[in-house]
């Protein structure tokens, strides 16, 4: 069993919302009209096929862009009126794992600590959650992409945030490491936290929310109605 997860600091709760969000990509509006409450303990699993726009919802949460229309809120409020306290309340893992080769497992840990302002918690258990404490002095060119993954997501126990982020964490890990990272989300909901994540898989956590990105797509007319247009 993997060891409990304890915060170095506890984290506010409250509950995180998104209303009549759209998006854009290279011009092509992907999805329009979504919306969910996520209060303290919740998790939204984001569906879809590939390209429906579930990286991009993700990337809109993190910051990374602005919607088309639509706000995201926490405890009533837009995010944008305090973008740095909406950042400070996020732990975002995408699907670059974000290692540099030189570091040691160890030093990377100690990166994500400092820039993220928190109180530190000792290396070895952050580690502990994914079995990743004998390779603390590791350096991250010598890991496999099964660890690197595992690595990339140890930074969740680096500190105290309240809405985790995580686009298709499961991806590159093996049954044990996702019942490890199952573990871990449980955890952080158990204390008031929030989890949010996109997948292509079933994952194993209760009283989930499932926002399937394709019910919000634009809808297009028919073919028919295209093709009788007088161009």
């Amino acid at each position: 069993m993997p060891a409990r997860m304890t915060p170095s600091s506890t984290f506010p709760t409250g509950t995180f919302a998104a209303r009549k969000i759209a998006a854009r990509r290279g011009g092509r509006l992907l999805f329009a009209g979504l919306g969910f409450d996520l209060p303290p303990g919740g998790c939204l699993v984001l569906t879809g096929p590939n390209g429906a726009g579930k990286s991009s919802l993700l990337r809109l949460i993190a910051g990374f862009g602005a919607p088309a229309s639509g706000d995201f809120t926490w405890e009533g409020k837009p995010v944008t009126a305090d973008v740095e306290a909406h950042r400070a309340r996020l732990h975002y893992v995408g699907h670059q794992d974000a290692l540099k080769p030189a570091l040691t497992v160890g030093e990377t840990l100690q990166f994500w600590q400092a820039i993220g302002g928190r109180a530190p918690l000792p290396i070895r258990q952050a580690l502990a959650p994914f079995g990743l404490e004998a390779l603390v002095d590791l350096p991250c060119r010598y890991l496999s992409a099964g660890q690197r993954r595992r690595v990339a997501l140890s930074r969740l126990a680096c500190g105290a945030a309240p809405i985790w982020l995580l686009d298709e964490p499961s991806v590159g890990l093996d049954d044990e490491s996702v019942g490890r990272l199952m573990t871990l989300a449980e955890q952080h909901r158990a204390a008031g936290g929030i989890v949010i994540l996109s997948t292509h898989q079933p994952i194993g956590l209760a009283d989930v929310q499932e926002l399937s990105l394709a019910d919000y797509r634009p809808v297009r007319p028919p073919v028919d109605a295209v093709l009788s247009v007088d161009w």
